[in-house]
C-alpha cells in the first residue's frame, strides 16, 4: 500500500484516462477491480473513506427502508439489499465512489410485478422481488461479458427523459396513500390516482400522518441542494422522535415501521411458481435496462469528475453481480443512486471502501439496535420517496429540446404518458418501440439533394439552398444523406428517377455523391442493380463519387463493383465532372473551372 495522502491519481493534462493495461494487473484484476483498488490503496485515504462511510450510513438506512416500502416489501429488506449490494459492488464495480442500493427509479417496476402476484403475502413479495433481482443480475452480467455496454445509448435523451418522468409520476402516485395515512386497492397509476382522490373526498385522510409527512418532505426539499446538511437524516430523525414522544401511533393512528428483525441477511433462493416466471422475466429485464441506464450515466459523470476511466462492460458486470447477490441474500433489485453518491463525494470518499464502511455500519445497526427505528412513521418514508421522485422529473432540458426540435419533445411527452397510463413495465416497452421507430424514421425518410455549383463557393451544393447554383448539362449530381438499407431502398430509387426527370437537359450521367452513405445491405444492392438497368435502357450511365472503402468492399461482395466497372467510381465529385467534361466538352460554359 502506498502512504501518500493525495486524491486518486489523474492523467497528465491533455491526456484522457483509459483502462489500465499495466503488466502488474493480471487477468483476475480485470474482473475484480476491488482487488486492483486494494493494490493501489493509500493509507492516507483510510480516514476519508471511514468518515464518508459513517456519513453515508445516515442516508442509507432511511432511504433503503423507504424504497423497500415503495416497492411493496417490508422495510428490513431494503437494508438487506443495501448491505449486500455495496459489498458486492466494492469487489466487482469499476467506479471509485459510485454508491449502489435500492432506488426510486426501480420501485415502480418492482411494485408493478410484486403487487398483483403476491396477493398481500410479504414473503411471497420478497421471493418475487428477489427473483427479479437475480434475472436482472444475470442479464447484466451476460451483457457485460458479451461487451454490450453500449446498449443503453440506443435510447435517445428525450425518450430517457420521458421514461424517467413517467416513472417519477408513477412512484409519486404510489406513495400518496401512505403520505395521507390510508391505503387503496387499485391496478395501474390512473386507477390508483382515482382511488386516492376518492378516498380523500370520503374523508379517509389521517391529517396527523399527513402533517408529519408534509413536514418531512419540506425539510428534505429545503436542504436537497446542500452537501453539508443531511436533510434526509434530520427530517426522518425529527419525525421519528416526534411520533415516539407524542405517542402518535396510539393516539392518532399514525402508521409506523415497527420492530425490525435482529440479524443479518441470510442466503436464500427465492422460489417462485411456474405462473410467475413470465412476469418476473419481463420485469427483471426491465429492471436490468433501467438500472444500467441510470448507473452508466452516473458512472460516466463521476468518472469525468475524477478524470478516471470506467469500462462500461465491467460496470455492467459489477451492477449485475450486485443484483445477483441482493437477490440471493433476501434483497431486491438495486441501481446506482444519484442522491447517495453525492453524499459520499461531499463527505470526502476516495474509494469503494466508503461503501464497505456504510454496509458494515448498517449491519451493526441490525445486530445491536434493531429497535431504533421502531417509531419511524410510514408517511415520513413516503416523503423520502416523493422527494426522490420529484428529483427524477426533468423539465428544464425538455424546454430546450422543445425550442430546438419540437417533435422530439412530443415523443418524450408520449413516452411519459405511456408509462403513467400503461405502467412501468409496459412503459419501458413503449420507450424501446419509440426509440426504434425514431431511429428507423431518420433512415427511412432521409434528406436527399441535387447538387450544383454555386457562385463564389468551392464545391457542389444543394440547389434548393442555393437556387442560383449552376447545373451541369447532361449530368445529375445526386446526394443521399443516409445509409442505404431495406427501409429506404425504394425511396432512393424513386428520388433518383425524379431527379433525372426534373433535369432541364437530357441526362447522360447520373452521379451519386455517396460520402454520407455508410452502409449498403442486400435489398438496397438489388435495388441498385435494377436502377442501373433502368438508367441503362434510357442511355444514362450510373456513376458513384466519394464512396467510402468499406462500403465499396460490400459492393464488391455483392457483385456491383464488377457490374458498374471500376471506371464508374470516382474519389471526388470534381473527378467525376472532369471525366464527363473530357468526353462531352461544354465550350464557353466554363464548367471545368472552379468559380
Amino acid at each position: 500500500m502506498s502512504h501518500s495522502g493525495s486524491p486518486p491519481p489523474v492523467p497528465e493534462p491533455g491526456r484522457i484516462a483509459r483502462r489500465d493495461a499495466s503488466a502488474g494487473h493480471n487477468r483476475w484484476s480485470r474482473w475484480l477491480p476491488g482487488l486492483r483498488m486494494l493494490q493501489d490503496y493509500r493509507m492516507a485515504w483510510l480516514r476519508h473513506d471511514f468518515e464518508a462511510g459513517l456519513v453515508l450510513t445516515t442516508v442509507l438506512v432511511p432511504v433503503g427502508i423507504a424504497y423497500a416500502v415503495a416497492s411493496g416489501l417490508p422495510g428490513i429488506y431494503g437494508l438487506y439489499a443495501t448491505i449486500v449490494s455495496l459489498l458486492a459492488y466494492a469487489l466487482f464495480g469499476p467506479s471509485r465512489i459510485l454508491v449502489l442500493g435500492p432506488d426510486s427509479s426501480l420501485a415502480a417496476v418492482i411494485l408493478a410485478v410484486v403487487l398483483p402476484l403476491s396477493g398481500g403475502d410479504p414473503q411471497r413479495a420478497v421471493a418475487l422481488a428477489g427473483m427479479m433481482a437475480i434475472v436482472a443480475g444475470a442479464v447484466c452480467v451476460l451483457a457485460g461479458i458479451a461487451r454490450l455496454g453500449f446498449v443503453t445509448e440506443l435510447l435517445s435523451k428525450p425518450i430517457r427523459y420521458g421514461y424517467m418522468n413517467g416513472i417519477a409520476l408513477t412512484v409519486l402516485i404510489s406513495q400518496l396513500p401512505k403520505f395521507f395515512g390510508f391505503s387503496v386497492e387499485a391496478d395501474g397509476p390512473l386507477s390508483n390516482l382515482w382511488a386516492i382522490v376518492t378516498a380523500i373526498l370520503e374523508g379517509k385522510t389521517n391529517w396527523t400522518a399527513c402533517l408529519v409527512g408534509a413536514a418531512t418532505l419540506g425539510v428534505i426539499l429545503l436542504f436537497k441542494d446542500s452537501k453539508r446538511v443531511p436533510g434526509i437524516l434530520i427530517a426522518v430523525t425529527a419525525a421519528t422522535v416526534a411520533v415516539a414522544a407524542l405517542d402518535l401511533a396510539a393516539n392518532s393512528g399514525v402508521s409506523v415501521l415497527g420492530k425490525l428483525p435482529q440479524g443479518l441477511p441470510a442466503f436464500a433462493i427465492p422460489w417462485i411458481t411456474r405462473a410467475d416466471i413470465g412476469p418476473v422475466l419481463i420485469g427483471g429485464c426491465a429492471v436490468a435496462l433501467v438500472s444500467f441506464a441510470d448507473t452508466s450515466v452516473l458512472s460516466r459523470v463521476y468518472a469525468a469528475r475524477t478524470r478516471s476511466y470506467v469500462d462500461p462492460n465491467q460496470e455492467m458486470v459489477g451492477l449485475g453481480v450486485a443484483n445477483l447477490a441482493a437477490g440471493l441474500f433476501q434483497g431486491f433489485a438495486i441501481s446506482s443512486s444519484s442522491s447517495r453518491t453525492p453524499v459520499a463525494e461531499a463527505a470526502g470518499a476516495r474509494t469503494q471502501l466508503t461503501g464497505v464502511v456504510g454496509a458494515l455500519a448498517v449491519a451493526l445497526l441490525l445486530m445491536l439496535a434493531p429497535d431504533l427505528l421502531e417509531d419511524l412513521p410510514i408517511s415520513a418514508l413516503a416523503a423520502v420517496v416523493i422527494a426522490s421522485a420529484i428529483g427524477l422529473i426533468e423539465i428544464r432540458d425538455l424546454r430546450r429540446i422543445y425550442r430546438i426540435q419540437r417533435w422530439e419533445c412530443w415523443l418524450s411527452i408520449v413516452c411519459t404518458v405511456g408509462v403513467a397510463v400503461l405502467g412501468a413495465i409496459e412503459g419501458i416497452g413503449l420507450a424501446i418501440v419509440i426509440a426504434v421507430i425514431e431511429f428507423l424514421w431518420d433512415g427511412w425518410r432521409p434528406y436527399s439533394a441535387v447538387l450544383g455549383r454555386a457562385e463564389g463557393i468551392k464545391g457542389y451544393h444543394d440547389i434548393t439552398r442555393y437556387p442560383d447554383a449552376r447545373l451541369i448539362p447532361g449530368v445529375v449530381l445526386f446526394r443521399w444523406d443516409a445509409p442505404l438499407f431495406f427501409a429506404n431502398a425504394e425511396l432512393f430509387h424513386d428520388r433518383v428517377l425524379d431527379a433525372v426527370a426534373a433535369s432541364p437537359t437530357p441526362v447522360r450521367w447520373l452521379v451519386v455523391a455517396a460520402e454520407p452513405v455508410t452502409s449498403v445491405d442486400v435489398t438496397s444492392a438489388d435495388m441498385l442493380a435494377e436502377l442501373d438497368d433502368t438508367l441503362h435502357q434510357a442511355g444514362i450511365k450510373l456513376c458513384v463519387a466519394q464512396m467510402k472503402d468499406p462500403v465499396k468492399d460490400k459492393l464488391k461482395r455483392f457483385g456491383l463493383f464488377a457490374r458498374f466497372g471500376e471506371a464508374a467510381f470516382f474519389p471526388t465529385i470534381d473527378d467525376a465532372v472532369d471525366s464527363y467534361l473530357a468526353i462531352q466538352p461544354l465550350e464557353g460554359e466554363g464548367y471545368d473551372e472552379q468559380p
